[in-house]
């Protein structure tokens, strides 16, 4: 990485809470503020099972990653889940996102969880690419799912 290129990774604080909504609406077109507050405050509460990490650059925040530690769901034993990670376009192809994928499954490994999964929408080809590219591969889960207002 050269000086230019150079970020750092650390846990969220209130003062991104802000940066996030909006690189998350700025990548995704749906804002959500109310979700980014509630995951911040359920990260604060529990410090070593949810994982909201930033990435910055100077002052400027350009990636997060989200993710939380769940066990026993459908007889899962406890693993790591990642359910968000964002880059800002302008710094794509930096290593960013490996770097923050890496962080946040460091902070997995060191609550003792030894698998990580994730899901992927099947059309959101650029993010299947990213998990694959970090060695994620179809696990052992089928995702289910019905329409409630039929």
């Amino acid at each position: 990485m050269t000086k230019e290129q150079a970020f750092i990774i650390r846990p969220a604080s209130a003062a991104d809470i802000e940066h996030i909504v909006r690189l998350d609406a700025a990548v995704t077109s749906m804002p959500k503020s109310t979700y980014w507050e509630a995951l911040f405050k359920d990260c604060q509460s529990r410090r070593n099972q949810h994982f909201l990490l930033v990435a910055v650059k100077g002052d400027v925040l350009v990636g997060f990653i989200a993710g939380e530690i769940r066990a026993w769901e459908f007889g899962s034993p406890p693993c790591g889940w990642v359910f968000a990670i964002a880059v800002d376009p302008n710094t794509r192809l930096s290593g960013m996102g490996a770097d923050l994928f890496q962080a946040i499954c460091d902070a997995f490994r060191r609550a003792g969880i030894t698998k990580v999964r994730t899901m992927v929408a099947r059309d959101a080809q650029l993010v299947m690419s990213f998990f694959r590219a970090q060695g994620m591969m179809a696990g052992p889960f089928v995702e289910l799912e019905k329409d409630l207002d039929e």
